[in-house]
C-alpha cells in the first residue's frame, strides 16, 4: 500500500507535535507539510525538531496552498476559525480532511458539512480514540435502555490549558445520551450550575468540567437512578492514542466517496 502524504495543521501545538511524531513512527504515512497560524513565532521551525524526533526538513509554514498540491490530506486539530478557513480550500482541492478540532458551533458545523458537499472527504469527531467512540456507542445504548428515573450526568477533566468547555468529547457523549433518550441535547443540556439553582430538572443532561495540571482527558457518564448508579468511564493517558486514531481515519477516508463522516463510521459503530 502506498504511503499517504499528510499535512499536519497546528503542527506547533500539543496535538500537532504528537501527530508529527506518530507519522514519523509509521510506515504508512509521510509528512507532507507542517502548517501553523501565519502569526505564530514558530513559523520556520523544523517540525521534527519540535516533535522531538529530530530534524526532518519540514519547516512550519502559514501557507496551505503549496502544501495541498503534493498532499493526500490534512489532519487538523486546531481552532474553529482555522478549521473553517482550511475546509473550503481542502474541499476545492479534493483532499481528505480529518478534523479533531473541538468547540465548533452549529453554524461552524453547517459550513463544514457544506465543504464536504463540495467534494471533500471529511472525518470530524470530538475524539479520535477507539475507546471513547466505543464509550459513546455504549452511552447511547444505556440511555436507550434505562427509563427517565435515571438522571444523566457527564463529568470531564482536562489539562489547565484547554480553552473550551464542556469538552468536545463530553458533548459527543451528551449527544449520544440524548439520542438514546430520543431528545434534543440543546433543550436538555445543563452545563451552568452555580448558586441556588433549585432542584434538578427531570430529563436534563448535566455537564461538569474540571481543569487542572496535565490531564490528557478523562470522561465519565453517570446514570444515577433510585438506589443505584451506573458509571461508564474512559481515561486517556497519552495523546498518541488520538494521533493514531486520526491516522487510521485518514487511511479509511482515502477509500470513501466525498461526504461528512465521523469516527463512528470509521470504526463501524454507527449502528451499534
Amino acid at each position: 500500500m502506498a504511503e499517504m502524504r499528510l499535512i499536519v495543521a497546528g503542527a506547533g501545538g500539543r496535538m500537532g507535535r504528537t501527530l508529527v511524531k506518530a507519522i514519523a513512527e509509521s510506515k504508512d504515512f509521510v509528512l507532507a507539510g507542517a502548517l501553523e497560524d501565519p502569526r505564530s513565532p514558530l513559523i520556520g521551525w523544523d517540525a521534527g525538531q519540535l516533535a522531538g524526533v529530530g530534524d526532518n526538513g519540514i519547516k512550519l509554514t502559514g501557507e496551505l496552498a503549496p502544501l495541498l498540491a503534493t498532499a493526500d490530506g490534512i489532519v487538523d486539530f486546531t481552532a474553529p476559525a482555522a478549521t473553517l478557513g482550511y475546509a473550503a480550500r481542502v474541499a476545492s482541492a479534493g483532499k481528505v480532511h480529518i478534523i479533531g478540532t473541538t468547540g465548533t458551533s452549529a453554524e461552524d458545523d453547517a459550513k463544514i458539512a457544506q465543504a464536504a458537499k463540495a467534494g471533500a472527504v471529511i472525518v470530524k469527531s470530538g475524539n479520535m480514540s477507539v475507546g471513547v467512540n466505543l464509550l459513546t456507542a455504549l452511552t447511547r445504548r444505556v440511555a436507550q435502555s434505562l427509563d427517565a428515573t435515571f438522571d444523566i450526568e457527564i463529568v470531564e477533566m482536562h489539562h489547565n490549558k484547554k480553552v473550551d468547555a464542556p469538552s468536545g468529547t463530553a458533548l459527543m457523549l451528551g449527544r449520544a445520551a440524548a439520542a438514546g433518550r430520543n431528545v434534543d441535547l440543546d433543550e436538555k443540556k445543563d452545563a451552568g450550575r452555580d448558586g441556588h439553582t433549585g432542584a434538578r430538572k427531570p430529563g436534563d443532561i448535566g455537564f461538569a468540567s474540571l481543569r487542572g495540571g496535565t490531564v490528557v482527558g478523562e470522561h465519565t457518564v453517570i446514570f444515577a437512578g433510585p438506589a443505584e448508579r451506573i458509571e461508564l468511564t474512559h481515561k486517556a493517558e497519552d495523546r498518541m492514542l488520538f494521533a493514531n486514531g486520526a491516522l487510521h481515519a485518514a487511511r479509511w477516508a482515502m477509500k470513501q466517496k466525498p461526504g461528512l463522516y465521523s469516527m463512528m463510521d470509521v470504526l463501524g459503530l454507527k449502528d451499534f
